[in-house]
Order: structure tokens, then sequence, then C-alpha cells
């Protein structure tokens, strides 16, 4: 493998992030939901639950503050797969599949770009963290590390999916029959506790993304079910199998 070949594989990941950012950032609207949404979800769902319950010592829309980042990085990571039946259908992604790179290497950049994205949303919901009297600023980091391998995953499957499905509403109805249960199965909106029904204990425990939740709620709040090096790791294997999983179908995408 010579050098030429690994900086032209290099500019052709680099060219795929940059120009996924770029769309981004060119859509106002997405960056203006991506806050709006979240901050909805925690001053009245949030609130509104709250006003009559507490999670131990912390307020509920504190509690739930974890689960809504976490909700964040879903959501923005899955439909960003979407991007790939809009490439298809404008032929942009024929343009793209004839550059003189790799289909891994492409697959790479556009995980990379859709990462970028989505922790760009993270962080604007990170700067208002301090309206959260529970939150401990000292804990962003490991958050933001295990949120970051999150959206690394979860932007792989909603790219896997995407190299599958053809049509946009078929790719709605897939994606959200699969967020929506990852989501409320994560312990995002309550305690994982020997309360809970035994099927519903063990639903959570078999989703990923309870763990992302716990490692984001151990390192914000120091509310945790799990050791954090249990967390990241399950999270870190997770994210593995995803990114062999996609570009394995990415790369055989017609």
């Amino acid at each position: 493998m010579n050098s030429d070949f690994i900086q032209r594989e290099l500019l052709g990941i680099s060219a795929i992030w940059w120009r996924e950012f770029k769309v981004f950032w060119r859509e106002k609207s997405r960056i203006v939901s991506s806050f709006v949404q979240p901050m909805m979800w925690l001053f009245l769902f949030g609130s509104g639950i709250g006003a009559s319950i507490s999670v131990g010592d912390v307020n509920y829309r504190d509690y739930i503050y974890p689960g809504i980042l976490t909700m964040s990085v879903i959501f923005g990571s899955v439909f960003f797969g979407l991007y790939i039946i809009w490439d298809r259908k404008l032929d942009v992604l024929k343009a793209v599949l004839v550059a003189p790179v790799t289909r891994i290497s492409i697959f790479f950049g556009k995980v990379i770009g859709g990462c970028t994205d989505v922790l760009l949303q993270v962080l604007i919901l990170f700067a208002f963290s301090f309206l959260f009297p529970s939150v401990n600023p000292w804990g962003i980091p490991l958050a933001l590390l295990i949120l970051l391998i999150t959206s690394i995953a979860l932007v792989s499957l909603g790219l896997a999916l995407g190299s599958l499905l053809e049509s946009l509403e078929g790719f709605q109805v897939i994606s959200s029959f699969l967020i929506f249960p990852l989501f409320f199965l994560s312990g995002a909106l309550f305690p994982v506790d020997d309360r809970l029904p035994l099927w519903l204990q063990a639903m959570v425990k078999i989703n990923p993304l309870s763990y992302t939740v716990d490692g984001v709620r151990g390192a914000l709040l120091g509310i945790h079910t799990y050791p954090f090096y249990i967390d990241l790791g399950i999270i870190t294997l997770f994210a593995g199998t995803m990114l062999a999983l996609g570009s394995i179908l990415f790369s055989r995408m017609k």
C-alpha cells in the first residue's frame, strides 16, 4: 500500500466529510430544530412530570437530561442515513462513487460527517447544562466520549439502512420502528431498577443504548447502574459491530 494511495484515500475521506458538514451548516432549520425539540422535552415533559415526582435527591428534569442528550444523538444519527437515498435520487451518489477512492473511504467520510453534525447538536445542548443544577460540568468530557462512540454506531446503522432501502417512506418506517424502542427501552425517561417488570428489565439490559444513558448519567449526575468502563466497553463493541455492518452493506450497494 503506497503513500499515493493512502493520501488519495485520506483526501477522499476529508472531501466527503467537508461536503456533509457544509450541507448541515446550510440547513439552518436542522440546527434550530436540533436544539428546540430536546429543550421542549426537558422543560415541558420534564417539568410537567417533575412537578409530581423526583428520583432520589435529583429533580426529574435534571434526571432525564442525559437521556434527552442520548435522544438527540439517536434521532440525528440514524436519520442521517436518509441522505444516501436523497443523494441516490439526485444522482449525487453516483458521481461520488465513480471517484478514484474506495467505497470504504466514502463510507468513513460519511460516518465522520454525520458524527460531526450530531456532536455540534450535542454541544449546543451542553452549552445550556447550567440550567440543570444537578449536572456536574466536569463530567461533560466523559459524557461527550460516550455520545461520540454512540453516534459512530448509529450513523453507521443509518447508513446501512440507507444502503439497503431505495424509498424515503420505507426508510422512515423502518428507522422509526428501530429508533423508538431503542429510545424508550434505554432508561432515558425512567430509573432502571427492581420495580420494573422482569420482561422490561431484560429488554433494557439487551439494549446497547441503555449503557449510553447509564454512562452519560453517571458522568453528569453520578447516578449509574454499571461501572463506567462497562458502559464504555459495550458501546465501543456496538460501534465496532455497526461500523463493520455498515461498511459491508455500503460496499455492496448498487
